[in-house]
C-alpha cells in the first residue's frame, strides 16, 4: 500500500487512507507487542484489548513523530539527510495533512508534488508544508494519540510504578527528536 500510494499524485492520497496504513503498520505492530507482553503476564482478556489499544494509540504517535523529524529533525542527531521523504515525494502523515488544508501553501505543495524534484526546491518545499499546516496538525495529532493511548494503559495497569517500562515507552515515543 505504501509504494502504491506514492505512485499515485498528491490530490489522489486522502489523509485517512495514510492514517489507516500507519496504524496497520506502526499501530498495528506496537498493538500487538503491547497486547502479547500483557497475556505472556497473565493479563485477563479486558486489560490485554487495553494494552493492544495503548501500543496502536502510541504507534500511531510515533508514526507522527517520525514523519516530523524526518522533514524537520537536525540530521546530526537522526543520521539521515533533512528532507529525503520530500525529495523522493512520499505522503507522510504532515504532507496529506498539509495537501488537504485548503490554503494558498497546500496549492503550492500540490504543484511541488505534482513534479519530480528539483534541487534547490527542499527548503520551498519544508516552508510549504509548515505554512499549510502540516507540521502543527501531525504534532496535536501525536499528543491527542498520547493522550489516548495514556487512558488506556491506566485501564489495564493503574498502578503507575507497575507501567513503569510502558510510560518509558510513552515518553520515549513524545519526547524524541532522532
Amino acid at each position: 500500500a505504501d509504494t502504491a500510494m506514492e505512485k499515485r499524485g498528491p490530490a489522489e492520497v486522502t489523509l485517512d487512507e495514510v492514517l489507516a496504513m500507519a496504524e496497520a503498520k506502526t499501530g498495528a505492530l506496537l498493538g500487538c507487542a503491547c497486547a502479547l507482553g500483557g497475556l505472556y503476564a497473565g493479563a485477563d482478556e479486558e486489560d490485554v484489548d487495553a494494552l493492544d489499544a495503548f501500543g496502536r494509540e502510541a504507534g500511531l504517535a510515533f508514526q507522527l513523530i517520525d514523519d516530523v523529524i524526518g522533514i524537520w529533525g537536525d540530521p546530526s542527531r537522526t543520521g539521515k539527510p533533512a528532507g529525503a521523504d520530500l525529495i523522493a515525494r512520499k505522503k507522510s502523515l504532515p504532507v496529506v495533512a498539509a495537501l488537504a488544508s485548503g490554503t494558498p501553501a497546500a496549492t503550492e505543495l500540490a504543484e511541488l508534488y505534482g513534479v519530480p524534484y528539483e534541487e534547490g526546491e527542499l527548503e520551498r518545499t519544508v516552508l510549504a508544508v509548515e505554512r499549510a499546516g502540516g507540521r502543527d496538525w501531525a504534532q496535536l495529532q501525536a499528543a491527542d494519540r498520547m493522550s489516548r493511548a495514556m487512558h488506556e494503559l491506566s485501564r489495564a495497569i493503574p498502578d503507575p510504578e507497575a507501567a513503569g517500562g510502558l510510560l518509558a515507552l510513552a515518553e520515549f515515543v513524545t519526547r524524541r527528536s532522532n
